[in-house]
Order: C-alpha cells, then structure tokens, then sequence
C-alpha cells in the first residue's frame, strides 16, 4: 500500500506533456513519434485516420473542454496529449507542463489546411494572405505568453527540420523531456514518403 501510495505521489509530480501548435504543423507526426519512443500518449480516437492523415490524428476530444472542466489533468501527469495552441492558455497553472510546439512552413500548412478544408466541403471564408496575418499574429502573441509562463517549459520543434533530421530532432524532444525515449524508434516512424508524395502534388514547395 505505502508503495502504491508514493507512485501515486510522485506520478503527480511528473510534468504533463502537451504537443501543440497550429493546425497541419506536424502535432500528429509529433505524438506519433512519442508513442514509438515508449511515452504514454492520451488519445481516444473518435477521428479516424483519413487521407488527410493517413497515420491517425491522436486527438483527445475532452481537451477541447479544458476551460469548462479540466479535472481529467490529474490523470495524465507523465503522458503526452495533443492540444491546438488557442487552447493554451486554459491550462490551470496549479500544475507543471513540457510544451513541444510545433513550426511549419506557413505556405505549406496553408495549403495543407486548405486542402483538407477542400476535401471536406467546408467553405474558406478569408483568402491566404489574410489567414496568414491572422496565423502570423496569433504565434507572436502564444510565443510571448509562454516565455512568461513559469509553470511551462517550451521546446520549439520545426515540422520541416524533423522531415529532414529524423534521428536528431528526435534525441533533441527526449532531451527536452529528460526521458529515455527510444530516439530510433522515434525516428523511424517519421514519413518521408507522405511528404515528398504531397511535394509532387504540388502541396508543398
């Protein structure tokens, strides 16, 4: 019972780990690559993988709840989960964080945002430029909010640099999260090949 007692303890003390960034910037890719390297990931796949994301989307729907309710954090201390970056701020600062937040290039995650958009048959009320000050705005405003934040620790991960420097980006996040993750493993289920199919679509230059 003591024994149980202080994992119970010291599991509330282990950082809760949140993979976030704009949309298409590479979070599933990121949580993908945790779970291969041996980290608990908190997914509850209600979105199925599709051709947007063939490899799963490892998304957690009661994270979209966070402000309303956020006690489902007491159970997920040592584990990764995925959250979109507006959602940050609704973090309770009564608990530790190790944020991975994910860059694109921003012609590439608009284009891969107005595909998926496209394919789904939602309309796309603003045209780039627009979006792109909107996105452009919101990273300023998050990056200087979580350089304030003394109960989050933030890595900035470039989407692009992993594609290019698997193995390397891989041992940087493990270090970050000072655990011994399999950085193999980790490297391994990056996808070249999904990325350079989108390049000669056109998708990305």
């Amino acid at each position: 019972m003591l024994k149980k007692l202080f994992y119970f303890k010291k599991s509330l003390l282990d950082d809760i780990i949140i993979v976030s960034g704009l949309p298409r910037s590479g979070t599933s890719m990121m949580m993908r690559m945790l779970e291969a390297g041996g980290l608990d990931v908190v997914v509850d796949n209600i979105r199925k993988p599709d051709e947007d994301n063939p490899n799963g989307y490892y998304e957690f729907e009661q994270i979209k709840k966070i402000k309303a309710n956020a006690s489902f954090l007491d159970h997920i201390h040592g584990k990764g989960v995925k959250m979109v970056s507006t959602l940050l701020c609704d973090l309770p600062k009564n608990k530790k964080y190790k944020v991975i937040f994910m860059h694109r290039n921003l012609h590439e995650m608009l284009m891969s945002q107005k595909i998926m958009l496209q394919r789904n048959d939602k309309m796309i009320q603003d045209d780039d430029q627009s979006i792109r000050r909107i996105f452009e705005k919101h990273l300023r405003e998050v990056t200087s909010w979580l350089s304030q934040q003394s109960h989050i620790d933030v890595i900035y991960i470039d989407y692009n640099d992993v594609i290019k420097n698997p193995l390397a980006r891989a041992e940087t996040v493990s270090e970050f999260l000072r655990k011994h993750l399999d950085i193999e493993k980790m490297a391994s289920v990056v996808d070249h090949t999904l990325y350079r199919r989108r390049m000669s679509q056109g998708l990305v230059h």
